[in-house]
């Protein structure tokens, strides 16, 4: 194993919560926060309600699934089940082109349930899988059309995972050279038709976490260079550690994730708040509406189905979010929902969104530049342009802690009473102090809808 990757190991090994700095641990439940809200409104998919039924037929018990009834499940099957729902409604968080929670925290959150370990050993744990995916992602080149999902953060959540297992510096880089045989290349290719197999690698990924360090403490082994050949050769198109561990300690890649708000995938984001910046000048009825021209980058140019066949085609449908914008004035989960599909409004706006690539956008892209401008044309005539080099958004200047908040209240109104959601809230704000996990269920338990 390269010497950067173990120096990493060991800093996940011997780096605890009271070693991290309080903006860490702010940000850190703020994510807890948001990643448990996202997880129980997609429990509500259907094709979510499917697969648990199937999964939880056994008697397998030992940690818990977030969903109605907080039904038990073995520790590999309630990760999975956590991290698919957690997926399912394109609104988890992110960080330069990865999603770590939903890969990271259901394997956290069983291991510990599982283990009956408190709120600061699950929290340290997270974070530092947090921190594993984002300084992988430093050196990482991804291969063309594969979807970044299931492959740095699943090796992160195996490093999450023998962390709270107790491993040390060498269990922890071996269960991340064992994870590399479970890393996946999914093709963004499902996004456009409609694919919900695209949500499993956060799931696995989870699964991994629980897995990998088991199989490392039981005494399998893998190549010295597993991470290094994974990423640079087999799922990846090229990986550089040598910056891996610059301002180890004292850079924190969980400061730098981004919240998503709007419920569709976020390269189409720029796009999107250039649409809203022109629908605020103009402040057209939709019928007035004659033509949206987009130009953007090259990657989100190709999210333009203007029928999208599913619930999760649309979130990838550039032409059928800025139709629901238009017609709903909002892009959040009670707008771009399944009703969306057929709304008959909707349907009429989408032919009129018309996508380009903009060569020069496409050039200064990056993972946190996602350029796009935007004119809207009325049938009158009034036009209006506006333009954005990233999401306003997902990229807030000011504390997104009130928009965090605010979103998770919507999403656990799906299955929680009012008091629940006050009671849950207030669980997550003090998770530090949880003595088990069953300070974390308990809330879901007592106020279920």
């Amino acid at each position: 194993m390269g010497e950067q990757i173990e120096d990493l190991a060991q800093f996940v090994a011997r780096t605890g919560w009271d070693d991290m700095p309080e903006a860490v641990h702010r940000r850190a439940k703020l994510v807890l926060l948001d990643t448990i809200g996202v997880t129980l409104a997609g429990a509500a998919r259907p094709e979510v309600i499917g697969l648990r039924d199937r999964l939880l037929a056994g008697p397998g018990r030992g940690a818990t699934v977030l969903a109605p009834g907080l039904p038990q499940a073995d520790i590999r099957t309630a990760a999975l089940l956590n991290g698919i729902a957690a997926r399912a409604v394109e609104l988890c968080e992110g960080s330069r082109g990865l999603q770590p929670s939903p890969h990271i925290l259901p394997g956290v959150l069983a291991i510990a349930e599982q283990r009956r370990m408190g709120g600061r050993a699950m929290l340290g744990a997270f974070v530092l899988g947090y921190e594993v995916a984002g300084r992988l992602n430093r050196g990482y080149t991804q291969r063309a059309f594969s979807h970044p999902n299931g492959q740095l953060s699943l090796l992160a959540a195996a490093a999450a995972g023998a962390r709270l297992h107790g491993l040390d510096g060498a269990g922890i880089s071996l269960a991340m050279r064992v994870a590399t045989t479970m890393l996946m290349t999914p093709s963004y290719n499902n996004t456009v038709a409609g694919g919900t197999t695209l949500n499993l690698p956060a799931g696995l990924g989870a699964v991994a976490g629980t897995l990998a360090p088991e199989m490392a403490a039981a005494g399998f082994t893998a190549q010295a260079d597993a991470i290094e050949e994974a990423l640079g050769v087999m799922v990846g198109a090229g990986f550089s550690p040598a910056k891996l561990n610059d301002d180890l300690g004292q850079h924190w890649e969980i400061l730098e994730n981004y919240f998503r708000f709007y419920a569709c995938c976020n390269p189409i984001h720029a796009a999107l708040d250039s649409l809203a910046e022109t629908l605020a000048a103009l402040k057209p009825r939709p019928a007035e509406v004659a033509r949206i021209e987009v130009r953007t980058f090259a990657f989100a140019s190709v999210m333009r189905n203007p029928a999208p066949p599913n619930y999760f085609a649309s979130k990838y449908s550039l032409p059928h979010a800025a139709a629901v914008l238009i017609a709903r004035g909002g892009l959040g989960f009670a707008e771009i929902d399944d009703s969306s599909l057929e709304d008959p409004v909707v349907a009429r706006l989408r032919p009129l969104v018309q996508i380009a690539e903009d060569p020069a956008m496409t050039a200064r892209s990056t993972p946190t530049l996602r350029p796009a401008r935007v004119t809207l044309t009325l049938k009158d005539g009034r036009s209006a342009t506006a333009a954005r080099e990233n999401s306003v958004r997902d990229t807030l200047k000011e504390d997104p802690e009130p928009q965090v908040r605010a979103k998770f209240r919507e999403l656990a109104a799906v299955h929680l009473t009012p008091a629940g959601i006050d009671a849950l809230e207030a669980a997550v704000d003090c998770c530090e102090e949880w003595q088990t996990m069953g300070d974390l269920t308990e809330p879901l338990r007592q106020h279920a809808l």
